[in-house]
């Protein structure tokens, strides 16, 4: 059980603090679309995030795949990219138009598990536990990315619904501050 809560710590330090900020950004991006009353697409976004992210790190931590690190990291931003450039192409933000968050979210997942997988792939001695450590890492992920996209609907609730901002222009300028952010990661973590 010490593995399990050291790992869970670990997986809530991996999206709450400092060094988090291509991954606050991720899921800034996907859920910056979405309003308090649709928490529960978020949390099923935010959870096929989690999916995709366990599904590659622990396919890496068991050595069955293996890429670059520095390729992983310079495609992290880009997914980031991506990410916040397909939020201006959302105009009526009905549940079939945001649907390809899903997709995003699983998918981009897979890549964001591998910027991990090497420095987890360390850290796991031989005999520890590798599914419960797995498992807490997991969802301490989850649980920091629940608190941030909490955060991110009360700030929206706040400035459409209270202060009447116009949904739109906000999403259109939170998703470029994303935008001018990842770019610049991207810019900086060019692989070759």
């Amino acid at each position: 059980m010490q593995d399990f809560g050291f790992y869970f710590g670990l997986g809530w330090d991996h999206i709450i603090s400092k060094h988090a900020l291509d991954h606050l950004l991720f899921i800034a991006a996907l859920t910056v679309i979405y309003l308090f009353k649709d928490w529960k697409q978020v949390l099923i976004l935010v959870t096929a995030f989690t999916i995709g992210h366990s599904l590659t790190l622990a396919l890496s931590v068991l050595d069955v795949i293996r890429f670059s690190n520095r390729w992983v990291e310079f495609l992290i931003p880009c997914t980031i990219v991506i990410t916040a450039v397909s939020n201006f192409f959302q105009k009526k933000f009905t549940p079939k138009s945001v649907s390809i968050n899903y997709f995003l979210a699983l998918f981009f997942g897979l890549i964001h598990g591998m910027g991990f997988a090497n420095y987890i792939r360390f850290m796991l001695a031989e005999d520890q536990r590798l599914w419960s450590s797995l498992l807490g890492f997991n969802l301490g992920l989850e649980a920091g990315q629940i608190i941030v996209v909490i955060a991110l609907l009360l700030l929206s609730y706040i400035l459409i619904y209270l202060i009447k901002l116009n949904r739109r222009d906000w999403v259109l300028f939170f998703s470029t501050g994303i935008l001018i952010f990842a770019l610049k990661m991207t810019m900086e973590r060019i692989p070759f």
